[in-house]
């Protein structure tokens, strides 16, 4: 299967970068999936500046509520009238910021299907787990209680079956939270007893759906470390934070990534 790199801004980015940057991208690479979630403003204006390119445009999260009296929230339904077709959920800044739990990410990824977007679950340890031996079962805890029962059900994803295969519409992203921002990245051994970990979890959770979910690495990804981190096996693509915001570096992993 191919990779997937997915670019996550966080609370980056302007509308006066964006034309520049969707022209770089256009200009991009073969061979692996594109994806960039800028902040909610930035969606409708990236989907039109990047036009016909086959980069695609995701959310950094979205509500469990269709609609209603929730200020502050946007709902997948709306995400996916302009045009997202990926949306970020339980990324660890939303765990701790917000207090965010598995189950609520559960149900975001389950309203997220129904509206056809594509979730990117995240799941990953603290330092402080990974010092005490812990890190496996947090992660393992992380995968039972956020991944809904859809997730086992292949073509059950809603309006958005034209993105592709299963495979391709449900997605792990494996982000060791302190490595994140911090330049530091875990072993390349540490990372792929990781992702073995996650793969095993899936498949006994999910069965086949499990063993084709593409698992992303999310931790400090830099053009200097790519291509290394994604010859890892079971590693199946990049979540990307600060390394989108330039478009030369990101299309630097990218290449990597097409390269494996």
């Amino acid at each position: 299967m191919r990779q997937m790199i997915a670019g996550n801004w966080k609370m980056n980015g302007s509308l006066k970068g964006l034309a520049s940057y969707a022209g770089a991208l256009a200009r991009g690479v073969t061979g692996v999936d594109l994806l960039i979630c800028p902040p909610f403003p930035l969606i409708g204006p990236l989907i039109t500046a990047l036009g016909s390119t086959p980069v695609m445009v995701g959310a950094q999260d979205c509500a469990v509520e269709r609609a209603g009296a929730h200020t502050g929230d946007v709902s997948a339904e709306l995400l996916a009238e302009i045009g997202a077709r990926y949306v970020i959920l339980g990324h660890s800044e939303r765990r701790a910021d917000h207090a965010e739990t598995s189950s609520l990410v559960r149900d975001k990824a389950r309203g997220a299907m129904a509206a056809g977007l594509a979730p990117i679950i995240c799941v990953g340890e603290t330092l402080s787990q990974r010092e005490a031996g812990e890190a496996e079962t947090v992660v393992r805890a992380q995968l039972a209680g956020s991944l809904p029962e859809e997730f086992a059900q292949v073509g059950a994803l809603g309006q958005a079956g034209a993105l592709g295969q299963a495979g391709a519409l449900r997605l792990i992203a494996y982000e060791p939270v302190w490595a994140i921002g911090t330049g530091k990245t875990p072993t390349e051994a540490d990372i792929a007893a990781m992702h073995a970990t996650i793969r095993a979890a899936l498949q006994k959770q999910l069965g086949e759906a499990g063993a084709t979910m593409r698992i992303l690495y999310g931790g400090s990804v830099k053009p200097s470390n790519a291509g290394a981190l994604l010859r890892i096996p079971e590693v199946g693509g990049a979540l990307i934070g600060g390394a989108s915001l330039l478009a030369e570096d990101f299309l630097v992993i990218a290449a990597a990534a097409a390269q494996k």
